[in-house]
């Protein structure tokens, strides 16, 4: 603000820019929602790896083709995943549960996963505190160990029978563990501690050393009410639980609702209600065949008659076939049909990454890593059938592997004429309109006039500038490649009156080049004179 002006003198004032900077959002971020046999329910949980995935979900299992997804993704280039866990009770206790001198443990979440835990109590703490109203019965060291990761979990001087204390173990292991919680109430005492080991004893072999937790559930196979279930967007939950998650680019529901992962697929409802809620949050489904579709005739006519998908959403859907042959490490690397939405996801990630968002990810440099083989092998012909329809190609080529083969959204059929047919020109929009979305929001309350409306303007226009340098857009000229319009013509007096900002902002996309077309003409030897 400006200085009060009171003795003759200068004064140093700082004048802001007016310019707001404008960042580009991330543009590979994938959401995976599925069923895994650990980790947080319905809680999104972001990993940066593979191992990291291990650690929280378990891996790779029988029970689910999330964690085979989820390491296609990581093999493929990408970098960052929100994976949701979704859980279904089969009328047996969820987690596993044990007992030591009164204290009740079970597991943080629910799976066959807490039968390999252990914890053990001992007292040699320190000194009671008689400020914190602590005497000698109040104070324990736990310690939690898990015999499937080989995680150990130690919580010194934790307490019991002082309400309020700052080291309560109720709340210590809610805010601190991610192996346990307490059951019920905790004891008034603290429970009677566990043998001291000899040398050379191991205190997680021996029951007289430590306590096992024992039962737990994986739940049943997930089902279409596990995703979209009545009431489950209201609450959050099911494929919804992602309102919880600041970003995601693009969503992957592995195949769920079969015993045998194989033959399991998504169904057409689930389909539906996850390209509607991509669309409401700015990202691209990516979807596969289905596993009946054993050849070239079956995804014709099946992509027409089973993905009954609103036509409003379908420019943010993928469709990529056939499935992926794997070796599957869980029978002893024999090969197996899987999936092939994650190692796609990888490969957006990975060519955003080297070329950008604008680049369509497909063509040689789109190889599909850990894939030996493709369940049903295509030819030109077959791909000449498959691509006017928006379905996406994957097929192997000599010398390049396994590459995907295709850049269409699901509104790329040729008949519809959409402005929306290739998948690269949809995610340069997502990507701008949710960078605007994020990097305007310092407009809201600010005073409508011309004043804020060139701020918009210089804020946008960088930020599309930055973005022509890069090669996002056509044309020679940032004239011809991008506009932005904040002025009378796009707010009025009477849009001014209703508290209204209007941006009319405008760009130029690079489209994939799909036909390469050469002529060869032979020229006729110039005669002798």
């Amino acid at each position: 603000m400006p200085s009060q002006l009171t003795y003759p003198g200068v004064y140093i004032e700082e004048v802001p820019s007016g310019v707001r900077t404008i960042v580009g959002v991330s543009t590979s971020v994938t959401a995976f929602v599925g069923r895994a046999p650990r980790g947080p329910v319905g809680e999104p949980t972001v990993v940066t790896s593979y191992g990291d995935y291990e650690r929280a979900f378990g891996g790779l299992w029988k029970g689910s083709a999330l964690g085979f997804a989820v390491r296609d993704f990581f093999s493929n280039g990408g970098s960052i995943a929100v994976v949701v866990r979704l859980y279904r009770a089969n009328g047996v206790a969820g987690k596993a549960t044990g007992a030591q001198g009164g204290l009740t443990l079970e597991t943080a979440d629910e799976g066959e996963f807490g039968a390999k835990i252990r914890f053990r109590v001992d007292h040699d703490t320190r000194p009671p505190d008689a400020s914190l109203g602590e005497v000698a019965t109040t104070l324990f060291n736990l310690t939690v160990y898990d015999g499937g990761t080989g995680l150990i979990e130690t919580h010194r001087n934790v307490s019991v029978g002082v309400t309020g204390h700052p080291r309560f173990v109720t709340d210590v292991l809610k805010n601190a563990s991610t192996l346990v919680r307490v059951s019920g109430a905790a004891p008034g005492t603290r429970p009677a501690k566990h043998a001291a080991p000899t040398a050379g004893q191991d205190i997680w072999a021996l029951a007289s050393l430590s306590e096992p937790l024992v039962g737990g559930s994986d739940g049943d196979p997930l089902t279409d009410a596990s995703f979209n279930g009545a009431g489950l967007e209201a609450q959050a939950k099911g494929l919804f639980a992602l309102e919880r998650a600041d970003i995601f680019n693009l969503l992957v529901i592995p195949p769920y609702d079969s015993a045998s992962l194989t033959d399991a697929k998504v169904s057409d409802p689930v389909h539906k209600d996850a390209a509607r809620y991509a669309a409401k949050r700015r990202a691209l489904y990516i979807v596969d065949g289905k596993p009946d579709w054993t050849k070239v005739s079956d995804a014709i006519t099946g992509v027409a008659s089973t993905f009954t998908i609103a036509s409003e959403f379908t420019k943010n859907v993928a469709l990529y076939f056939p499935r992926l042959m794997q070796p599957n490490p869980l029978k002893d690397g024999q090969l197996e049909p899987f999936a092939a939405a994650g190692a796609v996801a990888g490969v957006f990630a990975r060519t955003d990454a080297g070329r950008g968002v604008w680049k369509a990810p497909a063509g040689l440099d789109a190889g599909l890593n850990g894939v030996p083989a493709l369940e049903v092998p295509l030819t030109d012909g077959d791909i000449g059938q498959l691509n006017p329809l928006g379905v996406n190609a994957l097929r192997a080529i000599s010398g390049a592997g396994r590459v995907i083969w295709g850049a269409r959204t699901l509104q790329g059929s040729d008949r519809l004429a959409s402005e929306w047919k290739y998948v690269p020109v949809r995610r340069t929009a997502l990507y701008i309109e949710e960078s605007l979305f994020r990097g305007t929001q310092w407009v809201v309350f600010e005073p409508n006039d011309e004043p804020l409306w060139a701020q918009i303007r210089l804020s946008v226009g960088t930020f599309l500038g930055d973005l022509f340098r890069q090669g996002a857009f056509q044309g020679r000229t940032p004239r011809e490649a991008y506009f932005v319009k904040c002025d009378r013509e796009t707010t009025t007096q009477s849009d001014i009156d209703k508290g209204i900002v209007n941006i009319h902002v405008g760009f130029a996309p690079l489209k994939p080049a799909e036909f390469v077309v050469i002529r060869l003409q032979q020229i006729a030897g110039a005669s002798a004179v």
